[in-house]
């Protein structure tokens, strides 16, 4: 284009221009617009990205999307989405079982060994599976002790994050090489039995019970008991007091009170003495020795469902073990905070996957103030997950209405069955980012992200509105419904065994072409499209054979057959 200038006149309409064009490509459709104006949020509090999954780059709607904001944990989809590049959905986390010593009839004359590499599931559950698996290796004694190998993560000996006012919530839970039962302790209160006891057996912590029984409704302060905890000495104390209703049901009061190695001691050993197997040693920390025989290794499930549950319920602990086991797989153990956010990084960037400089991951889980992002980046990484797993990945996301995080929140909704997102909520935060399904079948990438001195509840009806509007938006309706689904075309540009590179792609995209990715278990193809007809998608067919692949051909639809000339 050619620009003559006139002086100030000239230069003014530079200027106009220049306005103008940035107005259409960054402006809120109107609809949008005006649920920001009326949400009582200021403008600048709030950051919005919206684009079609798969299409081109530019966005429908776009409000601060580069603005570097605190995520909370809509972080988590980046430590999710690293794991599974780096491990596969389908890898199990081990924790492997050893003995030291002479195996004679039965009696094991030395120590039995666990060493922890971080799995954050292990718990009361295995213990069956464990003790089988401990007799099957024909031990029916053991004289020595119980010896744990904690040392695969270097994160000392705190329990809690202490995060906020509540430090002894199960989502302050530190990680731990030797994980157990999440780090929580659960006491379990019976008010019409006036009963108090460990759900679990395990004497790493003492429970006083100071409960008064009261013959009145099960409500407000007679429904739970008053919960304190001392843990300044060596074995914490945790004390039961008030009153509580005798006609209150069974209560779990689940806190973070003790080191996890030691839950997993004085419950291994409680389940080996039921199945007739005594250990008369105590419990060690050390590594595991060079002259240990392996015994067998306890494998977790798999890692799609340890993913979809850091998703889905938004559990800090299993993001926090995932950054660190990342960390050790790609820098070497000890695995450490910095070698995690490193690795989440590098494998994501690896990928292309993520703009480098423009994210802090800090601890992987999003509880924290320092981790920050902004929504470009995400969205970035939210479509690489997409492209490249498409369903499964974003089933492991919270599904409106139906499970995880928003299940209350879009269930009756136009929205329900329609997003796969992750929330983030901390004070002054209340963010949400995944992919939108709308009426019209096309899935958008949505990140919404607001950090604001105002209520939160005034964020999550924006997030809301916004959402539901894309499930309503018609600006691309769905080829296959408008044109018929005999009429609908698409160009075959490539067939691979592996991911299409990202050079390959930026080459599609720079000469302006709309693509889809789709994945089988043969591969992946690369179609270019949609077009509304033969005549159509036959005239963009030679530029395609002459810039991206001679061997391009059509397709009537993604799902038939090639046309053939």
């Amino acid at each position: 284009m050619h620009i003559m200038f006139d002086g100030g006149a000239g230069l003014k309409r530079i200027w106009l221009l220049f306005f103008y064009t940035s107005y259409l490509l960054y402006a809120l459709p109107q609809a949008i617009e005006d649920a920001v104006m009326h949400s009582g949020i200021p403008r600048e509090d709030i950051t919005i990205y919206i684009k079609e999954a798969g299409g081109n780059d530019r966005p429908i709607a776009s409000l601060n999307a580069s603005t570097t904001r605190t995520p909370a944990s809509i972080i988590k989809v980046l430590t999710t989405y690293a794991a599974v590049l780096k491990l596969g959905f389908d890898y199990r986390w081990p924790t492997r079982f050893y003995r030291r010593g002479a195996l004679k009839k039965g009696v094991l004359h030395g120590d039995l060994i666990v060493q922890g590499f971080g799995d954050p599931t292990l718990g009361s559950d295995d213990l069956e599976d464990i003790v089988f698996q401990i007799k099957a290796a024909g031990i029916r004694r053991i004289t020595g002790s119980i010896v744990v190998d904690r040392s695969y993560f270097q994160t000392g000996d705190r329990n809690s994050a202490k995060f906020d006012e509540n430090p002894y919530s199960p989502y302050n839970a530190m990680p731990d090489a030797m994980m157990f039962n999440e780090r929580i302790s659960t006491i379990c209160v019976v008010p019409g039995r006036n009963s108090v006891t460990k759900k679990y057996p395990d004497r790493s912590y003492i429970v006083h019970n100071r409960l008064q029984r009261v013959s009145r409704p099960c409500r407000g302060r007679y429904a739970w008991p008053h919960v304190k905890v001392d843990d300044s000495k060596a074995v914490p104390e945790v004390w039961l007091k008030g009153k509580i209703s005798k006609r209150c049901a069974k209560r779990e009061i689940c806190r973070v009170l003790t080191q996890p190695y030691k839950s997993l001691y004085y419950a291994l050993k409680e389940a080996l003495r039921e199945a007739g197997i005594p250990v008369y040693g105590s419990m060690k920390l050390r590594k595991v020795p060079r002259d240990a025989t392996i015994l067998f290794t306890h494998y977790s499930e798999p890692l799609e469902k340890i993913v979809a549950k850091t998703a889905k319920k938004s559990n800090n602990l299993y993001a926090r073990h995932l950054l660190l086991f990342l960390g050790a797989k790609v820098f070497g153990a000890p695995a450490t905070v910095e070698k995690g956010r490193r690795a989440v990084i590098r494998i994501l960037s690896a990928h292309n996957a993520l703009d480098r400089g423009r994210v802090r991951i800090d601890n992987g889980s999003g509880l924290s103030r320092s981790a920050k992002l902004n929504a470009k980046s995400l969205a970035k990484m939210l479509e690489s997950a997409y492209g490249r797993y498409g369903e499964r990945w974003m089933k492991t996301l919270s599904v409106a209405g139906v499970d995880g995080t928003i299940k209350k929140r879009f269930r009756g909704t136009v929205v329900e069955n329609r997003a796969w997102m992750k929330t983030g909520t901390l004070k002054h935060a209340k963010n949400i980012a995944g992919y939108v399904k709308s009426r019209t079948g096309r899935i958008y990438t949505v990140v919404i992200i607001v950090n604001t001195q105002k209520s939160r509840s005034k964020a999550a009806k924006l997030e809301d509105k916004i959402i539901e509007w894309v499930v309503e938006y018609g600006g691309k309706k769905d080829p296959v419904s408008e044109f018929g689904h005999n009429e609908i075309f698409f160009i075959q540009a490539g067939s691979f065994s592996h991911f299409p590179t990202e050079r390959y792609l930026t080459k599609i995209k720079a000469y302006g072409f709309g693509y889809r990715i789709m994945n089988n278990h043969t591969g992946y193809k690369v179609l270019i499209g949609p077009f509304k007809g033969e005549e159509e998608a036959r005239a963009m067919l030679s530029a395609v054979r002459r810039e991206i692949s001679k061997g391009a051909f059509l397709l009537k639809d993604e799902s038939v057959q090639p046309i053939r000339f």
